[in-house]
């Protein structure tokens, strides 16, 4: 889908390319043939691309971090076309102002950040031993859950937003549903053409001042994946995560 006559996640990865910080930026696709248009885009847009299996991103993503040899990796999903470049550099920071105190650290574990502004860092090694030892489904299809579901034995940080502020399950910058789209077309209608990267305080503030825009998929602030595995995790609750509401 369009945005500002690019393709939505070319706009993303723009904003990732933007901090400073980032390092290489890969895509990460699949394999099937309907990502071959992907593929292309990244080739026309200078991008790397690693094409995996479809429904086991941990091993696509372990694979794509191998093929590309490297230390740490950094996981943003690809439903996070706001993604704020700034944040990105904040815990992308925090892990190196703490170098060597972590293995995994994220801004979503509590979250407090608007939906859709996920970044998650961790070491190769651990990563690795989330690819061999994960089996669940639901920890194979994130990536990310054998880590931070097992504080006892990985040690986690977070980031959380300034001041003990709390947007995570109010407002909702990530894609998903139609009306997600149309929410993201408009930030990016009013802000891109005056600040390319503008961030989330812009976009809370333009809420702010257009009600109408945040009104666009508000019934689906705080639905995410949680709310289907409820009885698998320990660390996530209830309270983290709603269905659909007219």
């Amino acid at each position: 889908m369009p945005l500002q006559g690019k393709p939505l996640f070319i706009r993303q990865a723009e904003r990732i390319r933007a901090a400073s910080l980032s390092g290489r930026v890969v895509i990460a696709t699949t394999t099937d043939s309907n990502d071959d248009m992907i593929a292309e885009i990244c080739r026309l847009e200078g991008l790397d691309c690693y094409r995996g299996h479809a429904a086991d991103l941990l091993d696509r993503h372990y694979r794509a971090a191998l093929h590309y040899t490297t230390d740490t990796v950094i996981k943003i999903p690809s439903d996070c076309p706001l993604i704020d470049p700034a944040l990105i550099d904040e815990v992308i920071g925090y892990w190196l102002d703490h170098t060597g105190e972590y293995d995994f650290v994220s801004n979503l574990h509590p979250a407090t950040w608007p939906d859709g502004n996920d970044v998650e860092i961790m070491t190769m090694a651990v990563l690795e031993t989330a690819w061999r030892e994960a089996v669940r489904p639901l920890e194979r299809e994130h990536t990310t859950p054998y880590i931070w579901e097992r504080p006892e034995r990985f040690r986690i940080g977070n980031v959380a937003m300034c001041g003990g502020a709390d947007y995570s399950m109010t407002h909702r910058c990530t894609i998903d549903y139609a009306e997600d789209y149309h929410f993201i077309r408009a930030v990016f209608d009013e802000l891109y053409p005056f600040n390319p990267l503008f961030s989330v305080g812009d976009i809370l503030s333009l809420l702010e001042r257009r009600p109408d825009i945040y009104e666009m998929n508000a019934g689906f602030a705080g639905v995410n994946w949680y709310r289907h595995h409820l009885d698998e995790l320990t660390t996530v609750g209830a309270a983290q995560t709603k269905t659909y509401t007219l």
